[in-house]
């Protein structure tokens, strides 16, 4: 078995005392140096063009590890420590507890607001009102990126967003720009964004430059294909496997660009480029994330796959289904959800975190 082909998905995720408790006695250790910790991990390995997976305690993984020689203990120890290691603040927000991402989207045909904000004052208003109901981030796009949606010039997508940008600066709100092109980060950075969150996974042309340009923190997504097309027959081997290695590669990436491993947040791209069992498959194993080393953002807001899960509803009532899904991710240690429904989400991100530090 090589190391290069063994992957660690934390498991048996306990908080509070109990989290506490695990990492003294010898017996786990934290997600990121905050409440969380696992005691348990699966072992996934690739052999014969599958995915295979066994599950040991913390402290027999440590064993095995070292029993396999100094190559695998040393990646299992790395993968370990990126793990456990805490998280710098990211685009001037502490980390130690998860951080919520409103969307704005200045768009006629986004999937589930298009059209609520084409109005720059209306849509300034609606991200005050996030902020106002706890939003730590306002995420303003200018291009729907649905499935199936149209790309859009890129004078347009500027004209769009900079006058809410620039609003929302000045009333000091942490700014998100949603795009794939550079000559819009670099528009919307120079009007006071301090995020660049692109599907694409800056792999536009010029867009990694802009990013180390502009010191700006990053969201690094997966998607398979393109917009138009992407959902069209979605297929993987092993779903998130995948997006992992995806993700590990752009993570390279940046850093080969002078974007550092502290200014990244990666994003699994729910519903981009996936069906519903692979959508399930990557929310199942969301800790599988943490061995990059970077913070990790859930967006599974009014995804379709909720529909398809329960009853078929259209978008705006997607709430229990967003909010389950939500709440699975912070259990799963996510660092960052990116969210429709601020105050509701806001209230069970209050309560989720009274119960898990009562553990």
């Amino acid at each position: 078995m090589r190391e290069d082909d063994v992957y660690l998905l934390p498991a048996g995720l306990v908080a509070g005392e109990q989290a506490a408790a695990a990492v003294i006695g010898g017996h786990g250790w934290p997600i990121a140096d905050g409440a969380l910790a696992f005691t348990s991990a699966g072992l996934i390995w690739r052999e014969g063009g599958e995915a295979w997976i066994a599950l040991a305690p913390y402290a027999e993984l440590v064993n095995w590890a070292e029993a396999e020689g100094e190559e695998m203990a040393r990646h299992v120890g790395r993968t370990v420590r990126r793990i456990g290691g805490k998280r710098r603040p990211w685009a001037g927000l502490s980390l130690e507890r998860p951080r919520i991402m409103g969307v704005v989207n200045a768009t006629p045909d986004s999937f589930s607001d298009g059209g609520r904000n084409l109005v720059a004052q209306t849509a300034i208003a609606n991200a005050l009102a996030m902020v106002e109901s706890g939003a730590d981030i306002i995420d303003v796009g200018g291009e729907s990126t649905r499935p199936g949606a149209q790309p859009v010039p890129v004078d347009e997508e500027i004209n769009r967003v900079l006058p809410i940008i620039t609003a929302l600066a000045e009333w000091n709100v942490t700014v998100s720009i949603d795009t794939r092109h550079a000559p819009v980060m670099e528009a919307a950075m120079a009007a006071g964004a301090k995020i660049i969150n692109d599907v694409t996974a800056l792999e536009g042309a010029g867009a990694v430059q802009v990013a180390a340009k502009t010191g700006a923190a990053v969201i690094v997504m997966h998607m398979q294909g393109q917009p138009q097309t992407m959902q069209a027959d979605p297929r993987y081997a092993c779903a998130p496997l995948e997006v992992y290695d995806y993700l590990a590669a752009r993570v390279a990436a940046c850093e080969a660009g002078g974007i550092s491993r502290e200014r990244i947040m990666v994003d699994p791209g729910i519903g981009f480029g996936k069906n519903l069992s692979h959508n399930a498959q990557i929310l199942a194993t969301l800790p599988l994330l943490h061995g990059l080393g970077c913070p990790v953002l859930l967006a599974a807001s009014r995804k379709t796959f909720v529909s398809q899960l329960s009853q078929g509803e259209p978008p705006t009532q997607r709430l229990p289904g967003t909010l389950a899904a939500h709440l699975a991710g912070l259990n799963a240690g996510v660092q960052a959800l990116r969210v429709h429904d601020v105050a509701e989400t806001v209230q069970a991100l209050k309560v989720w975190r009274a119960l898990s530090a009562a553990g």
